[in-house]
């Protein structure tokens, strides 16, 4: 494939994934950099949610190898739609998590739900633009996530000192969330008319 599968040229395509990991990764951010200070809000201590973070890594760990076992089957973009729906429902479910075990549960599944999305940045650069540019789109793809990550974590910050709650950082999280599940959306359904369109064109 190339970007014209999508009927866009390179350029556009770049900064269409670069919009798509900023989003991904200002809401991944936010529990990842706050989880151990809501632990501390919430009267947990910051034991609790310093164990609480090593175990989201962990399973974050284990997320990379099975979303790169799907990604083999399915293509990149198809497994961050799955990744993207994924970390949604785990930061919605972080709104209503009360108790220390709820808090454990919902980490654990965002661990395993968010891991694997990144990389697949990646796969679809390797898979979308020749060979001789994939080093430079990949180095400017995976800075968008980078600055997504420093921002998110920063501005789920300055959420909670206005507003001494991380329930609103998490709805704004789910916002960027959102925003990453609709450029690859769109991405799928571009490459869908193309190809179909290609097809009548070519019978």
């Amino acid at each position: 494939g190339n970007a014209a599968t999508f009927g866009l040229s390179s350029n556009q395509l770049t900064v269409l994934l670069c919009m798509a990991g900023l989003g991904c990764c200002i809401a991944m951010a936010m529990p990842t950099v706050h989880i151990v200070s809501l632990c501390s809000d919430r009267g947990y201590g910051v034991g609790v949610g310093a164990r609480m973070l090593s175990v989201m890594l962990f399973f974050g760990v284990l997320s990379r190898l099975g979303f790169g076992l799907i990604s083999d089957r399915i293509g990149g973009l198809r497994t961050i739609l799955i990744g993207s729906t994924l970390q949604g429902i785990a930061l919605t479910f972080y709104l209503f998590a009360e108790s220390l075990p709820g808090l454990f549960a919902v980490s654990v599944l965002f661990g395993l739900f968010q891991g694997g999305i990144v990389p697949c940045y990646a796969l679809i650069v390797r898979e979308y633009f020749p060979g001789a540019e994939a080093g430079i789109r990949l180095g400017i793809v995976i800075s968008a996530t980078v600055v997504g990550m420093a921002i998110g974590g920063w501005i789920s910050g300055v959420i909670y000192d206005w507003t001494s709650s991380y329930s609103v950082a998490f709805i704004h999280g789910i916002v960027w969330n959102c925003a990453n599940f609709l450029v690859i959306l769109f991405l799928l359904y571009r490459a869908s008319s193309y190809s179909n369109n290609h097809r009548v064109a070519n019978a």
